[in-house]
Protein backbone atom coordinates (compact mmCIF):
# COMPACT_ATOMS: atom_id res chain seq x y z
CA UNK A 1 0.00 0.00 0.00
CA UNK A 2 1.10 3.43 -0.90
CA UNK A 3 2.62 6.14 1.86
CA UNK A 4 -0.19 8.27 -0.19
CA UNK A 5 -2.87 6.49 -0.22
CA UNK A 6 -4.86 8.27 -3.21
CA UNK A 7 -2.17 9.26 -5.99
CA UNK A 8 -5.01 10.86 -8.10
CA UNK A 9 -6.07 13.30 -4.56
CA UNK A 10 -2.85 14.18 -4.48
CA UNK A 11 -1.88 14.87 -8.35
CA UNK A 12 -5.16 16.62 -8.56
CA UNK A 13 -4.97 19.02 -5.40
CA UNK A 14 -1.30 19.86 -6.80
CA UNK A 15 -2.41 20.05 -10.14
CA UNK A 16 -4.82 22.73 -8.88
CA UNK A 17 -2.46 25.15 -6.75
CA UNK A 18 -1.60 28.57 -8.85
CA UNK A 19 1.65 28.13 -11.21
CA UNK A 20 4.22 30.96 -10.01
CA UNK A 21 7.12 31.30 -12.64
CA UNK A 22 10.70 32.66 -11.93
CA UNK A 23 13.24 33.13 -14.76
CA UNK A 24 16.98 32.66 -14.80
CA UNK A 25 18.83 34.80 -11.99
CA UNK A 26 15.18 35.84 -10.20
CA UNK A 27 14.88 34.41 -6.68
CA UNK A 28 12.08 32.05 -5.32
CA UNK A 29 13.28 32.39 -1.57
CA UNK A 30 15.59 34.43 0.36
CA UNK A 31 17.61 33.37 2.69
CA UNK A 32 16.23 35.14 6.24
CA UNK A 33 12.79 35.80 5.03
CA UNK A 34 9.51 34.63 6.58
CA UNK A 35 7.59 33.87 2.97
CA UNK A 36 4.83 31.38 4.28
CA UNK A 37 4.91 29.39 1.05
CA UNK A 38 5.24 26.25 -0.35
CA UNK A 39 7.09 25.78 -4.38
CA UNK A 40 6.50 22.34 -5.51
CA UNK A 41 8.74 22.42 -8.57
CA UNK A 42 6.76 21.77 -11.75
CA UNK A 43 9.63 21.92 -14.33
CA UNK A 44 13.09 23.90 -14.47
CA UNK A 45 15.88 23.86 -12.60
CA UNK A 46 16.96 26.00 -9.32
CA UNK A 47 20.03 26.67 -7.08
CA UNK A 48 20.07 26.46 -3.50
CA UNK A 49 22.27 28.73 -2.03
CA UNK A 50 23.63 28.65 1.89
CA UNK A 51 26.24 31.49 2.94
CA UNK A 52 26.34 32.27 -0.83
CA UNK A 53 27.65 28.87 -1.30
CA UNK A 54 26.14 26.49 -3.82
CA UNK A 55 24.70 23.60 -2.01
CA UNK A 56 22.44 22.01 -4.75
CA UNK A 57 21.32 22.28 -8.32
CA UNK A 58 17.67 20.94 -8.46
CA UNK A 59 15.53 20.11 -11.15
CA UNK A 60 13.45 17.08 -10.34
CA UNK A 61 9.67 17.83 -10.59
CA UNK A 62 8.29 17.16 -7.22
CA UNK A 63 11.15 18.98 -5.16
CA UNK A 64 9.57 21.00 -2.29
CA UNK A 65 10.85 24.67 -1.15
CA UNK A 66 10.37 26.44 1.97
CA UNK A 67 9.12 23.62 4.24
CA UNK A 68 11.47 24.15 7.20
CA UNK A 69 10.71 27.70 7.47
CA UNK A 70 7.08 26.63 7.96
CA UNK A 71 7.19 23.68 10.19
CA UNK A 72 9.98 25.27 12.34
CA UNK A 73 8.30 28.71 12.44
CA UNK A 74 11.42 30.25 11.60
CA UNK A 75 12.85 32.39 8.31
CA UNK A 76 14.46 30.24 5.31
CA UNK A 77 17.96 29.05 6.05
CA UNK A 78 18.79 29.14 2.31
CA UNK A 79 18.34 31.61 -0.95
CA UNK A 80 16.65 29.43 -4.40
CA UNK A 81 17.53 30.50 -7.44
CA UNK A 82 16.18 30.12 -10.84
CA UNK A 83 18.85 28.79 -13.03
CA UNK A 84 16.54 28.12 -16.16
CA UNK A 85 12.77 29.15 -16.39
CA UNK A 86 11.13 26.81 -13.64
CA UNK A 87 7.16 26.98 -12.67
CA UNK A 88 6.35 25.93 -9.03
CA UNK A 89 2.47 25.04 -7.75
CA UNK A 90 2.89 27.56 -5.22
CA UNK A 91 0.51 27.78 -2.03
CA UNK A 92 0.64 29.25 1.55
CA UNK A 93 2.65 26.39 3.34
CA UNK A 94 0.10 26.75 6.60
CA UNK A 95 -2.88 26.54 4.68
CA UNK A 96 -1.68 23.18 2.59
CA UNK A 97 -0.21 21.21 5.16
CA UNK A 98 -2.96 21.55 7.54
CA UNK A 99 -6.35 21.31 4.68
CA UNK A 100 -4.32 18.51 2.38
CA UNK A 101 -3.76 15.76 4.05
CA UNK A 102 -1.88 14.28 0.64
CA UNK A 103 0.44 17.17 0.32
CA UNK A 104 1.34 16.64 4.59
CA UNK A 105 2.30 13.54 4.31
CA UNK A 106 4.15 13.99 0.73
CA UNK A 107 6.25 16.66 2.40
CA UNK A 108 6.51 14.59 5.52
CA UNK A 109 7.65 11.51 3.31
CA UNK A 110 10.57 13.96 1.65
CA UNK A 111 11.64 15.04 5.49
CA UNK A 112 11.39 11.48 6.67
CA UNK A 113 13.80 10.35 3.42
CA UNK A 114 16.40 13.31 3.67
CA UNK A 115 16.65 12.38 7.29
CA UNK A 116 17.15 8.58 7.30
CA UNK A 117 19.90 9.65 3.99
CA UNK A 118 21.95 11.95 6.57
CA UNK A 119 21.92 9.49 9.08
CA UNK A 120 23.64 6.70 6.38
CA UNK A 121 26.26 9.67 5.60
CA UNK A 122 26.70 10.49 9.62
CA UNK A 123 27.77 6.81 10.09
CA UNK A 124 29.91 6.66 7.08
CA UNK A 125 31.54 9.70 7.83
CA UNK A 126 32.25 8.19 11.71
CA UNK A 127 33.38 4.90 10.23
CA UNK A 128 35.64 7.38 8.25
CA UNK A 129 37.04 8.93 10.77
CA UNK A 130 37.48 6.37 13.22
CA UNK A 131 39.20 4.19 10.74
CA UNK A 132 41.68 6.91 9.88
CA UNK A 133 40.48 7.80 6.41
CA UNK A 134 42.60 10.86 5.00
CA UNK A 135 40.93 14.43 5.47
CA UNK A 136 39.65 14.47 1.82
CA UNK A 137 37.63 11.19 1.90
CA UNK A 138 35.88 12.86 4.52
CA UNK A 139 35.58 16.27 3.15
CA UNK A 140 33.81 14.51 0.35
CA UNK A 141 31.62 12.62 2.99
CA UNK A 142 30.69 16.29 4.48
CA UNK A 143 30.15 17.67 1.26
CA UNK A 144 27.42 14.03 0.62
CA UNK A 145 25.77 15.23 3.26
CA UNK A 146 25.13 18.68 2.62
CA UNK A 147 23.02 17.78 -0.50
CA UNK A 148 21.43 14.74 1.09
CA UNK A 149 19.89 17.86 3.76
CA UNK A 150 18.93 20.07 0.92
CA UNK A 151 15.34 19.77 -0.96
CA UNK A 152 14.92 16.93 -3.13
CA UNK A 153 12.48 15.20 -5.45
CA UNK A 154 10.96 13.41 -6.14
CA UNK A 155 10.92 10.52 -3.72
CA UNK A 156 10.53 6.97 -3.90
CA UNK A 157 7.96 5.62 -6.40
CA UNK A 158 6.18 4.15 -3.90
CA UNK A 159 4.62 7.11 -2.16
CA UNK A 160 5.19 9.61 -4.63
CA UNK A 161 2.96 10.66 -7.67
CA UNK A 162 5.35 11.30 -10.44
CA UNK A 163 4.02 14.09 -12.49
Amino acid sequence: MPFIPDRDAFKESIASLPIAVYVPGETVLDAGSTSGRLFILKTGQVEVLRDGQQIAVVSEPGAVFGELAVILGKPHTADVRAMERSEFHAADASTLLSENKAALLYVTALLAQRLDTANEAIVEIKRDLESGHPPGAIRKAFRKLEKLLTPTGPIPEYYYYPY
